[in-house]
């Protein structure tokens, strides 16, 4: 066996068992929530488990089915670490591959636990997105580390003011981020319950959408105050279209997530080029 399917074995054993693991959490956590009173009862989690695996009526369920659903998205992930190949072409048809497969289990899963009934596109869009922007955060990369070969050949101009040239490159990104991402998901928000536009996006989704890439142009071109900014400014409009003035806070979540992700990129791109003798 190579080391490179050693590695794809582990990554997919190594994500299998964290989704296992994230569901088995949240059954115990539902069964410890004060659904009648205000206190929290959490108890053994194996008499949980073992309730809730051998008592299909709870939900998530039916429970095996969900377990072994869990795996495999878990296993999906973990195998999405990795490079799909080196080629162009290849990449592009591995990459597709593994976005159908993981749609179908995703849809699988949204059938067993909600039917068929108008539910699959709100999911599977926010991971079309997500595959979107990976994808995007990817091309960006590359981008960057041609630039990088281009400086080291004396082809590329020296660094610009604030280093408004190297995020230029990470703008489109942070557009998707901020205003395609919040926008297509209001779409599908169910009224008087904003849990995609109101939850999931300003606590999850813009906090380490900001931060990774923040982190990824840290990484590459140090510290570039611009694209924090541009991440706020960007999700100005969508607090105003979608919410209220009560929610512009979220602007400085996704602010201060790119900052800090863009401050620890630069740190490490600093340590390295110091550890390697370089002038940074």
């Amino acid at each position: 066996m190579t080391d490179i399917k050693r590695q794809w074995l582990a990554r997919a054993l190594i994500g299998g068992l964290i989704g296992s693991a994230l569901l088995l959490t949240l059954v115990w956590v539902l069964d410890a929530m004060p659904w009648m009173s205000h206190i929290w009862h959490f108890r053994n989690p194996f008499a949980v488990w073992t309730e809730w695996l051998m008592d299909d009526s709870g939900w998530p369920g039916p429970s095996l089915p969900n377990l072994c659903l869990c795996f495999l998205t878990g296993a999906e992930v973990g195998i999405a670490t990795l490079p799909f190949a080196d080629s162009g072409r290849e990449l592009v048809v591995r990459s597709l591959l593994h976005y159908a497969v993981t749609a179908a289990t995703v849809s699988v899963w949204v059938v067993l636990n909600f039917g068929w009934h108008g539910t699959l596109p709100t999911f599977l869009i926010p991971l079309t997105l997500v595959y979107l922007i990976v994808w995007l955060g990817r091309w960006v990369g590359w981008f960057a580390e041609v630039a990088a070969i281009r400086e080291k050949l004396g082809l590329a101009p020296g660094p610009s003011v604030f280093h408004w040239r190297e995020t230029l490159p990470y703008v489109g990104f942070a557009f998707l981020l901020c205003d395609v991402l919040p926008l297509t998901l209001g779409l599908f928000e169910v009224p008087g319950i904003p849990v995609l536009v109101g939850i999931l996006l300003p606590y999850l989704l813009l906090p380490v959408g900001g931060f990774m890439s923040g982190m990824s142009l840290g990484r590459r071109s140090g510290f570039c105050p611009l694209y924090p900014l541009a991440c706020g400014l960007f999700y100005v409009p969508v607090v105003f279209l979608l919410m209220n003035s009560s929610a512009l806070f979220h602007c400085g979540i996704v602010l201060c997530a790119a900052l800090a992700g863009n401050l620890a990129g630069s740190g490490r791109r600093r340590m390295k080029r110091k550890k390697g003798g370089e002038s940074p």
